[in-house]
């Protein structure tokens, strides 16, 4: 067996397992928080900052307080799912390895990888990370710092705090990390936190029977299926991948890969660079960033957003598959803003954790910054000429927050009730045919948001 048959053979087999599935990832930007220089390239798997400082906060109209609190949040930064990716690279690696075909930057990245798939394994793949638990310790701190008078409220009333899960590990272990923070934070609510329960139809509804549709157009749509392809066969693609190995292998091993090989090696690679960041506190050594330059990042930043785009998002122009079936979830946080305003309910907070899968949707549904514009047909969707970035709609940790205020009836009037949205904790306007209490406001009469937000 010659050369190229030889290597053709091993990346065959390391590659066989989907390295070419490009879920979960996009391009991050703007952040309020610090990050690194390279967060804007890690897509979907970007680390949690949130987007706007507290003293920036509208303060709510005369005479309104809050009362309620609801959130639907994305599990935190976590372990890769499983090791095909560092598997496939470590293969080709090794092959290099064996015929001296490495460059001096190439040398290095095998022990990288190795260091980042012990971390991932000693953690668990798919597991919270420790940078992911923080995440949501420190948003729920904020969550406490901007409402202090609601979480005063609820500890002494002794009003429930209810967590829900999708059920899945990470999410659970989110939700826990989440309420410690709130209980570190205020002693007080200890033993007003509720267990987790699961709700799969509300917080993992894309994998459920009633949405199989959904689950068709994944897997078998036409339209979808071109445009990934379209996308996917890009020149630039290829022209990526081959500058990704040349500053990794030697001229003649690089001979022997087709472009079809080149290109699964270096969106393994990439997948591995975006995901490192997540894994900072099991494996702080590891730093990916020298292998991928950020215009190579940035284009496979890129053709993951795209699948997102497509496969979560506003999608194409004219057709709801890919958001529709989130309106359990918009119908729900009407329902419990609507339910603790009627008073037949006694919840201090609504705490609900899930994954980009429901995150995404629900944005598309909601027409939330970065979320409202599809793809027309004949033109794919792209950075110059739409603005969704995966890491803005739904980084790691990602969410959307209800608080609802109301304020004190004089003369035997009925208590008027306003929410406030935070879209990754930055004050967010609801969408353009629901109308503020006053011109360029964030609070919205929650009368306003059942008639603007229901289903037409």
């Amino acid at each position: 067996m010659n050369r190229h048959a030889t290597l053709s053979a091993v990346v065959a087999v390391a590659l066989s397992a989907g390295v070419l599935s490009t879920a979960g990832t996009a391009s991050a930007h703007d952040w309020t928080g610090t990050h690194d220089a390279h967060e804007e390239l890690y897509g979907t798997k970007a680390p949690y900052a949130p987007q706007e400082k507290p003293k920036h906060y509208q303060k709510p109209p005369h005479g309104f307080n809050p009362v309620f609190t609801e959130n639907v949040a994305r599990h935190g930064s976590r372990a890769m799912t499983n090791s095909d990716d560092g598997d496939a690279v470590l293969a080709v690696l090794r092959s290099a390895q064996q015929q001296n075909a490495l460059t001096g930057l190439g040398a290095d990245l095998g022990p990288q990888v190795q260091s980042l798939l012990n971390a991932a394994s000693t953690l668990g793949y798919g597991n919270l990370s420790g940078r992911g638990a923080d995440e949501h310790r420190q948003t729920a701190l904020r969550m406490e710092q901007r409402l202090p008078s609601l979480f005063h409220t609820i500890a002494a009333r002794h009003e429930p705090i209810v967590v829900e899960t999708s059920g899945v590990a990470r999410a659970v272990a989110s939700a826990n990390a989440f309420t410690g923070g709130l209980t570190s934070g205020d002693p007080a609510l200890v033993g007003l936190v509720k267990a987790p329960v699961t709700d799969k139809d509300l917080l993992y509804f894309h994998k459920q029977p009633q949405n199989a549709a959904y689950q068709a157009y994944l897997k078998s749509d036409p339209d979808l299926a071109a445009v990934l392809a379209r996308i996917e066969n890009d020149p630039r693609t290829a022209e990526a991948a081959r500058h990704v190995v040349v500053r990794l292998f030697q001229d003649d091993f690089i001979a022997a890969m087709s472009t079809e090989e080149q290109v699964s090696f270096a969106r393994s690679l990439y997948q591995l660079y975006s995901a490192a960041p997540d894994l900072t506190v099991e494996a702080p050594g590891v730093d990916l960033t020298r292998f991928l330059t950020p215009r190579d990042a940035q284009w496979f930043a890129y053709l993951d957003d795209a699948e997102e785009f497509y496969q979560k998002g506003p999608a194409f122009s004219g057709r709801t598959i890919t958001y529709k079936m989130a309106d359990v979830l918009l119908d729900d946080l009407l329902a419990q803003a609507g339910a603790k305003a009627a008073g037949t309910s006694d919840k201090g907070a609504v705490l609900r954790f899930t994954h980009a899968e429901e995150i995404e949707p629900l944005a598309a549904l909601m027409g939330l910054p970065g979320s409202t514009e599809p793809a027309e047909p004949g033109t794919p969707y792209s950075y110059p000429n739409n603005p969704w970035r995966g890491a803005d709609v739904a980084p790691m940790a990602a969410n959307i927050q209800w608080d609802l205020f109301a304020n004190t009836p004089a003369n035997g009037d009925s208590a008027r009730y306003l929410v406030r949205m935070l879209y990754n904790e930055k004050e967010t306007a609801f969408k353009p045919s629901c109308k503020p209490v006053t011109k360029d406001s964030h609070f919205y009469d929650l009368n306003e948001l059942k008639r603007c937000l229901q289903p037409s």
